[in-house]
């Protein structure tokens, strides 16, 4: 599995993520409500899966403060129900807040939770909460997930409105995407809900509950993919109209009319686009057609997912400018300066100075002239007496200093200009103790562009400071040499990469990265770069050290995230 990041990300909250049956327990006294055995903030469909009948077990009872392993810390619940409780809680070794499901270790479903979080934690997709950790302790079965501050739940931003087009188009894309890559893994969500669905901060969608949603619920389904795409058109519908595409309201949004059956998305609000009010209803079980073009039903993420491919491009809207204020005149430029303001008020007169008159008499004139020709005759006279001096000096110099001048001339050494260094070996750079690549160090300096050394990907970036220090390669010159300057080629372009050149002390240095001499340092989002040093170093071992990188898609090697290689290093001095 890649490394991942240690930045906070959010848990799944399922405050609002109620039973999907009649026949399900009702929740604790956490401010979930039941009404007629159906939690308050609505269902999915029943058909969207059968849920396991079984007694729960009692919810551990546990409390602020309350430590897991000696390392997470609980510091409040978000949800207690069906037998099973989840918190927010602090990750005291690594000090990032996490989220937790907690359930006793004899409840009905417990290996199903385990199985099930081990089964996501594999996926290591970034588009997916993440789960890190999935442990049975002390008569306790708990998963440890990501916690995302900054993200935003679609039940918040669906109570403020419906979405703009664009802002849905790119909803049902990345969502219906990140399901048919989870499909072909084996894996489905089974609990689809706008509390499913997080937006950050840069407009990512995130999806949490993967796998874990529905085994905590002891949801299963035949159709595991008919009823996530069911659940994404439904996300979809909800985003376009602002309403709940089944009879019962739930999430905050008011159902369909009683009685009336799924209608499109244009009958029920008024500017809804119809090519995304299609998609919904090819998502949406209705026998298989909408009602206009007659097209087939999208039945799995995947056909979801190329049905929105085949789209024309939704563009965002136009950004609005506001006006600037309407230029207005001074009182001065409007003509009514010095001007009565009002009846009644008195006048106030402005008397105008002339400006003196300049030197137009004869006598001025002759001033005027005799002042220039003192100045030209004071420079003229300096300019000689300077060229005089100087002509003076060179005369008696000659003679003597001929000689000398050609003797220190014979003193002064030829300055060479830098020229390429050849390098030995190199090794990778890991004072964490995680590698990255540590084969492909050799591959920098091989002459060969195909081959290069990669880092593995990490899910926040471009910076990597934060939970990771760096990564880099030390080289080996050979031998001591004035280091002025490197040319590094890189695999991935993007914002971005930063890089910085010390000068170390062996191929495995010691002391802190803080402490070593630092030759020079370069941000580039191209594919290749140069650092110049601003003062030539004198070093046998010099560390290339990378503390950001670009995002790039997955390749034969890494997922899709933050991450970096090297194809060519070359030094100069």
């Amino acid at each position: 599995m890649a490394e991942r990041s240690t930045a906070a990300v959010d848990v799944a909250d399922n405050s609002g993520d109620e039973p999907l049956a009649a026949e399900t327990a009702q929740a604790t006294a956490d401010g979930v409500d039941t009404q007629n055995g159906r939690a308050a903030d609505g269902t999915m469909p029943e058909k969207d899966g059968d849920r396991r009948n079984a007694a729960p077990a009692a919810a551990p009872e546990l409390h602020s403060g309350h430590k897991l392993a000696r390392r997470y810390r609980l510091e409040e619940c978000v949800t207690r129900l069906d037998g099973f409780s989840s918190w927010r809680a602090m990750d005291e070794k690594l000090r990032r807040a996490v989220g937790v499901h907690l359930l006793p270790a004899d409840h009905a479903r417990a290996r199903a939770v385990l199985a099930a979080a081990r089964s996501s934690a594999l996926l290591g997709d970034p588009r997916f909460v993440q789960v890190l950790d999935a442990v049975e302790e002390n008569d306790l079965v708990y998963v440890v997930h990501e916690w995302l501050p900054d993200a935003t739940e679609l039940t918040a931003i669906l109570a403020a409105g419906p979405m703009e087009p664009h802002e849905a188009y790119q909803l049902v894309s990345q969502v219906s995407q990140a399901m048919a890559a989870a499909h072909r893994e084996g894996l489905a969500h089974l609990r689809l809900t706008p509390s499913a669905i997080l937006r950050t901060s840069t407009g990512q969608y995130r999806i949490r509950g993967l796998a874990v949603n529905a085994a905590l619920r002891g949801i299963t389904s035949e159709t595991p993919q008919r009823a996530d795409t069911e659940a994404i058109g439904a996300l979809l519908y909800a985003s376009l109209t602002q309403r709940w595409p089944y009879e019962s309201d739930a999430y905050g949004l008011t159902g369909l009319p009683k009685g009336v059956g799924l209608i499109a998305p244009d009958q029920v609000r008024a500017g809804v686009h119809r090519g995304l009010g299609e998609l919904a209803m090819r998502a949406l079980a209705n026998d298989g057609a909408t009602a206009s073009r007659q097209e087939p039903a999208c039945t799995t993420p995947e056909e979801l997912s190329k049905a929105v491919a085949a789209m024309p491009r939704i563009r965002p809207p136009e950004p609005t400018f506001t006006a600037p204020p309407e230029y207005q005149h001074t009182t001065y430029q409007q003509g009514s300066y010095g001007r009565p303001q009002g009846p009644g008020r008195a006048t106030t007169q402005v008397t105008v100075v002339p400006p003196p008159p300049p030197l137009q008499s004869r006598t001025g004139r002759v001033l005027k002239w005799g002042v220039a020709a003192l100045l030209i005759a004071a420079l003229g006279l300096g300019s000689w007496q300077l060229a005089d001096t100087l002509l003076n000096r060179n005369n008696q110099g000659s003679t003597s200093g001929s000689q000398t001048t050609h003797e220190k001339a014979d003193d002064i050494p030829e300055k060479v200009a830098p020229g390429p260094l050849a390098i030995s070996r190199a090794r990778e750079y890991s004072p964490d103790g995680k590698d990255q690549d540590p084969g492909g160090a050799k591959n920098t300096f091989d002459g060969d562009s195909s081959t290069y050394w990669r880092t593995k990907y990490y899910v926040d970036g471009p910076d990597i400071t934060e939970y990771k220090g760096g990564v880099g390669i030390v080289y080996d010159l050979g031998a001591e040499h004035e280091v002025s300057s490197a040319s590094i080629a890189l695999r991935f372009a993007g914002n971005r990469t930063t890089t910085t050149l010390y000068a170390v002390d062996s191929l495995n240095p010691s002391g802190k990265i803080s402490g070593m001499p630092k030759i020079a340092t370069a941000t580039t989002s191209n594919s290749s770069f140069n650092l110049t040093a601003d003062k030539p170093v004198k070093t046998r071992y010099v560390l290339l050290w990378i503390t950001a990188m670009p995002w790039a898609p997955s390749d034969t090697y890494t997922g899709a995230g933050y991450k970096q290689a090297i194809t060519d290093v070359k030094f100069t001095g």
